[in-house]
């Protein structure tokens, strides 16, 4: 006999996590016997006051297996009704759309990327339901002032003033149906019939350049140098879209595309967190690597806005990331990403075993959640298992457990970033016509 305390001492192993039935949940498995769970990160938690948010931040190192990982969480949380926005650097999210666009037949899975070839393309005038919010159009302002001011030029309260005069007036034409939706055509209103109105109320150049301001917006109308990026011919409207991929990394240092595109996909999902007709969607922005690029174009305050305010709208943003200075030397991710993401998801650590005393400090780990980090990958059974990787998931110290993140043979294709792998399954893909085909024609080969 002897007290608590030292007794515990004597029966301290790691158990199988339970399985529960409920309502929403990832698939994952107990890393011991490879038992499927399902396991809810986001709703129990809220309701027992594990998590003040359904905020997430993913680290793990290259070849850890995060894009794996996030694959598997995007497609669970599609496939039981949650509007996915994912925002990338490289396509290791462009097997999983193609899946979605094809089982869909074509209605979901957009992919958004820019190849000469194939330039990226939107109508940020264009919306479905005629309802155009208050912060749709507070984001066509941005999005005109974005194109028309540097980021060193001030913005004065009559520009303002006279900018979201001029987009209530033209929404109201689209909304009467005078005019159909495009940039081109906002700008041609602007040169005729807003120049008019100017010119009516005796508006001074020093208070409105209105000259410069159609200077500026040229290109982009029809015949201008970019004249493809803002009236895309197909009004697809993305409020109605699932799954929506913005792949930056062909653009992510071009100064000109680089801060519409991010204009663009902010409004996209800000749409869907106010739209009322979603106010009980669940709703969900992963950002990966991208981040950084978001970050530096202006648009920090983006970040900021998202990881405060997404919770109230039932939805919850994502960032992944994958360098130890990311977390120590960015002041976003320190103060904005980390303060308001409760849930916080570790994958390998091993590369980071040096330093990891500075992480687990920052992410507030205790010493049971440390343990357990350090824990992955160290002791995997491949006996009677398909190959599996472990992933560390903690609630705010709360409930922390490591699960295993064991696919079939299918999904493994669909989530693997492995260059070989998918050159080989995007060739299949355009023999076949099909991706459905292609994975299960490698399967076929290959297993």
């Amino acid at each position: 006999l002897t007290f608590i305390e030292p007794a515990v001492c004597l029966i301290q192993v790691e158990t199988c996590a339970k399985p529960i039935e409920l309502d929403f949940g990832i698939r994952l498995c107990d890393r011991l016997n490879g038992i499927p769970l399902k396991v809810d990160i986001s709703d129990i938690p809220m309701k027992r006051s594990w998590i003040n948010n359904r905020n997430k931040f993913i680290l793990g190192p290259s070849g850890s297996g995060k894009s794996f990982f996030t694959n598997h969480i995007v497609r669970q949380y599609y496939e039981q009704g949650t509007h996915v926005v994912i925002v990338d650097e490289g396509d290791s999210n462009l097997g999983l759309s193609k899946l979605i666009n094809e089982e869909t037949d074509g209605k979901d899975g957009v992919y958004y990327t820019y190849t000469e070839d194939n330039p990226i393309s939107f109508n940020p005038f264009f919306v479905k339901d005629n309802v155009y919010t208050i912060e749709k159009k507070e984001q066509l302002s941005s999005l005109i002032f974005c194109l028309w001011k540097s980021e060193t030029e001030n913005i004065t309260k009559a520009e303002e003033t006279h900018i979201s005069t001029a987009i209530n007036d033209y929404i109201d034409l689209i909304v009467g149906k005078k005019t159909t939706p495009s940039f081109t055509n906002f700008y041609n209103f602007l040169k005729k019939d807003f120049k008019k109105k100017l010119q009516e109320n005796k508006v001074e150049k020093n208070h409105f350049d209105i000259e410069n301001l159609l200077q500026v917006l040229r290109p982009y109308s029809e015949g201008g140098m970019y004249d493809y990026l803002l009236n895309a011919k197909e009004n697809i409207d993305l409020l109605e879209k699932r799954f929506i991929v913005f792949e930056i990394d062909n653009i992510k240092d071009h100064k000109t595309l680089f801060p519409i595109v991010t204009l663009i996909l902010m409004d996209t999902f800000i749409s869907k967190m106010r739209h009322p007709s979603l106010g009980q969607t669940r709703k969900m922005i992963l950002i990966e690597e991208a981040w950084k690029a978001i970050s530096k174009a202006g648009t920090a305050e983006f970040i900021k806005y998202l990881f405060k305010t997404v919770r109230k709208h039932f939805g919850e943003a994502v960032v992944v990331t994958q360098e130890i200075e990311d977390i120590i030397g960015n002041e976003i991710v320190k103060n904005s990403i980390l303060g308001n993401a409760d849930c916080k998801i570790l994958l390998d650590q091993r590369k980071y075993a040096n330093s990891f005393d500075d992480i687990a400090q920052i992410l507030g780990l205790t010493e049971k959640d440390i343990a357990l980090a350090l824990s992955l990958n160290q002791n995997l059974n491949f006996k009677n298992r398909n190959p599996y990787k472990e992933v560390f998931i903690t609630l705010n110290g709360n409930n922390s457990n490591v699960y295993a993140l064991e696919v079939s043979r299918q999904e493994y294709l669909v989530y693997t970033t492995e260059k070989t792998e998918k050159s080989k399954l995007m060739e299949l893909e355009k023999q076949t016509g099909s991706i459905i085909n292609a994975i299960n024609k490698y399967v076929n080969l290959n297993f």
